[in-house]
C-alpha cells in the first residue's frame, strides 16, 4: 500500500510539474552579494530562468595529463595534438552520470538542450518557483546601486544527494554579472586631446609624435611583414558587450598604416547568442583595436571576429558568453589555432566551481592545438580595473587559469612595465607545474614584501607581455589613441599566428597550449623587462616590481620573433 502511494505521488508530481522531493546537499554558496548589489525581494515564481548545467566529466585528470604530454617540449609526443574525438572521450560524462541527470530532469518534467557535442553542458528553462524547490533555495531580485540594473540570483543552492558526483554546477546562481558590461580599455584619447606621453621613443615608432602603429611593433619585436602562406592557419578575435568592428575602418587603417598590404584585406564574422556586427557606424574601440592590430600585424593570416550577444541591458553575464564561445570552438572540427580575448573580470566575482569548469574547457582547446590568450587586466594588483583604495591584491579571471596564456603590458622605449599591467597570483589555482621554478625564484627575491596581501602558493600571471599604450585605432573614421592590456593580447596573438604559419610551412604542428614552452625552451626568446611595477593598492604604494626573469607584472617580457623561431625549432 505504501509503495503504491509513492508511485501515485510521483506520477502526480510529474503531471503537475512539481519537483519530486529528494534529499538535498549544499553545493555552492557565498556569504553575501557583491557590495554593489542590494536585495530587492524574492523573484516571482512564474519568472523563467535559463540555467546551464555542467555535468561531471569522465576523466579530466587524464585530459590534463595528455595536454601536458603534447605541450611540453621535452616530451616525445610534443606537438601531437589530440583529435576532437580523443578530447571528447576524456570529457564526455559517464553513462551513469547522463542517466542520473536525465532521469532527474524527466521526473521534474524538464527538457534539456546540449550545449556541447559531448553533453557535458546542458541548458534548461525552469520557472523560479520550481527552481527554488529543485535546488532548495530562494532566487531573489538584486539591484545594482549605481546603474539600477536588476538580476535574479541566489546566495546558495543545493542539489539532490544522489546527483553528487554527477551534477557539477548550476549557473547562473551565485555568480553575479558585470552591471556595466564595460570593456577593459584603460583609455581612449581623441585626437583633439593628445599630448606628448613619452620622453624617449625610437624614430621608427613615432606616429604623429606619440602613438603606436603596426610598424612600431614589427620593429620592436622583429615581426616579419611578409604575408603568411598557409590557408589552414587561423586567428580568432572575440567580441562582447556590443563591441563591433567596421570593414571600412579596417580598410582605412591598412591604407594608412600598412600600405604594403592590400587595403581590401578583411575578416570573417561568426555570430553567437544574437551577436552581430552591423556595419552602420557603431564601431567600438575594443573591437576596432583587436581587429585592426591582428589583421595589421599577422600579415596574411585569416582573422575571424566571433561576436557574442547577451543581456547587455541588465549587465552582461560574462561567464555565459565565455561558456558559449568555448562551446562553439570545441564543437568545430578545426577551430582557429589562436584565440585572443581582451575581456576579463576579478577572480572573486566568479564562483570557484564555475571558474574550474571554464578552465577545463580551455584545457580541451589546448589539447586540440589551440593557443588561448587573455589580456591580464588593467588594474595592476587591484583586479581588472584600477582601484587605489584596494587593500588586498585581486587576481583576474581567466588569467589565473593555467591553461590560458595571460598577456601583460609595457610602455616606453626601452620598454618598462606599464603600471596598470594586471598581474599577481591566483586564489583558485595553485602554482602550475610548468612555472614552479620561475615563481619560486621571484618570490625568493622579494622575501616578505607584500606578505599577506596575495596567495604566494597561487598560479602566477601574466606569462608574457607586449606594448600596451597609445595604439592608433580608427573608430568610425576617426583616429584615437587606445591603451590597455587589450592592446597586448592581440599583439602577442599575432606573433603566435605568424609562428604557426612558419611551422605549418615546415611541415610541423602548430603551437597549441603555450605555457610549458614559454617556461622552458622559449623563456630566453623574450626581452626581459626589469624596470617598472604594477603598484595599484593603498594609493599606489603596494604591488609587484619587475625582476630579472619571470615576474608577475610582465611575465617573461616581450617577444623577439627571430629568437622564438629558433626556440620552436625553425
Amino acid at each position: 500500500m505504501v509503495s503504491r502511494l509513492l508511485v501515485v505521488t510521483s506520477l502526480l508530481a510529474l503531471v503537475l510539474g512539481k519537483p519530486v522531493r529528494r534529499d538535498l546537499q549544499l553545493h555552492e554558496s557565498r556569504s553575501n552579494a557583491p557590495g554593489s548589489f542590494s536585495l530587492v525581494g524574492p523573484a516571482a515564481d512564474d519568472t523563467n530562468l535559463a540555467l546551464r548545467l555542467a555535468l561531471v566529466r569522465s576523466n579530466t585528470a587524464g585530459l590534463i595529463d595528455a595536454l601536458y604530454d603534447v605541450s611540453t617540449p621535452s616530451s616525445a609526443h610534443y606537438g601531437e595534438h589530440l583529435t576532437k574525438e580523443e578530447v571528447e572521450a576524456f570529457v564526455a560524462p559517464k553513462d551513469e552520470t547522463v542517466s542520473a541527470v536525465n532521469a532527474w530532469l524527466s521526473q521534474n518534467n524538464l527538457q534539456s538542450t546540449p550545449l556541447t557535442s559531448t553533453g557535458d553542458w546542458l541548458s534548461i528553462n525552469v520557472p523560479v518557483g520550481q527552481a527554488n524547490e529543485l535546488f532548495g533555495t530562494n532566487f531573489s531580485v538584486y539591484a545594482h546601486s549605481s546603474t539600477g540594473k536588476q538580476v535574479i540570483r541566489t546566495l546558495a543552492y543545493s542539489i539532490p544527494t544522489d546527483l553528487v558526483g554527477h551534477l557539477d554546477l548550476v549557473h547562473p546562481t551565485i555568480t553575479f554579472p558585470d552591471p556595466y558590461g564595460k570593456n577593459p580599455i584603460v583609455k581612449t584619447v581623441p585626437p583633439s586631446k593628445r599630448s606628448e606621453t613619452f620622453s624617449e621613443r625610437a624614430d621608427d615608432c613615432l606616429i604623429n609624435g606619440t602613438y603606436i602603429a603596426p610598424s612600431c611593433l614589427q620593429s620592436l619585436y622583429n615581426i616579419p611583414t611578409t604575408p603568411a602562406t598557409s590557408a589552414s592557419n587561423k586567428l580568432a578575435v572575440t567580441g562582447y558587450v556590443e563591441e563591433y568592428a567596421e570593414y571600412s575602418d579596417l580598410t582605412s587603417f591598412l591604407e594608412q598604416y600598412r600600405p604594403d598590404m592590400s587595403s581590401s584585406t578583411s575578416f570573417s564574422i561568426v555570430t553567437l547568442d544574437g551577436g552581430e556586427d552591423p556595419q552602420n557606424g557603431e564601431a567600438g574601440d575594443e573591437a576596432s583595436l583587436d581587429i585592426q592590430y591582428t589583421v595589421g600585424i599577422a600579415t596574411g593570416v585569416p582573422v575571424t571576429f566571433i561576436t557574442v550577444g547577451g543581456d547587455v541591458e541588465n549587465g552582461t553575464d560574462f561567464a555565459n558568453v565565455l561558456i558559449d564561445t568555448a562551446s562553439y570552438l570545441l564543437n568545430q572540427t578545426a577551430p582557429p589555432q589562436v584565440v585572443t580575448t581582451s575581456y576579463g573580470l576579478d577572480e572573486e566575482e566568479i564562483s570557484q566551481n564555475l571558474a574550474y569548469n571554464l578552465c577545463d574547457m580551455y584545457a580541451q582547446l589546448g589539447a586540440l592545438g589551440v593557443s588561448v590568450l587573455f589580456a591580464s587586466g588593467d588594474g595592476g594588483v587591484s583586479g581588472g580595473h584600477w582601484d587605489p583604495s584596494c587593500t588586498t591584491f585581486l587576481p583576474t579571471f581567466p588569467s589565473g587559469c593555467p591553461y590560458v596564456t595571460s598577456v601583460g603590458g609595457t610602455i616606453n622605449i626601452p620598454e618598462t612595465a606599464v603600471n596598470f599591467s594586471g598581474g599577481g597570483f591566483s586564489n583558485y589555482w595553485p602554482t602550475a607545474d610548468f612555472q614552479k621554478d620561475a615563481v619560486s625564484t621571484y618570490l625568493s627575491g622579494i622575501g616578505s614584501t607584500n606578505s599577506g596581501l596575495y596567495n604566494a602558493s597561487g598560479r602566477g600571471y601574466p606569462d608574457v607581455a607586449t606594448y600596451a599604450v597609445d595604439f592608433e585605432v580608427l573608430i568610425d573614421g576617426s583616429v584615437y589613441g587606445v591603451s590597455g592590456t587589450s592592446c597586448a593580447s592581440p599583439t602577442f596573438a599575432s606573433v603566435v599566428a605568424l609562428l604557426n604559419d612558419k611551422l605549418i610551412a615546415a611541415g610541423k604542428s602548430t603551437l597549441g597550449w603555450l605555457n610549458p614552452l614559454l617556461y622552458s625552451t622559449a623563456s630566453s626568446a623574450f626581452n626581459d623587462i626589469t624596470e617598472g611595477n604594477n603598484y595599484a593598492c593603498s594609493q599606489y604604494t603596494t604591488g609587484f616590481d619587475t625582476a630579472t626573469g619571470w615576474d608577475p607584472v610582465t611575465g617573461w617580457g616581450t617577444p623577439d620573433f627571430t629568437k622564438l623561431l629558433s626556440a620552436v625549432g625553425l
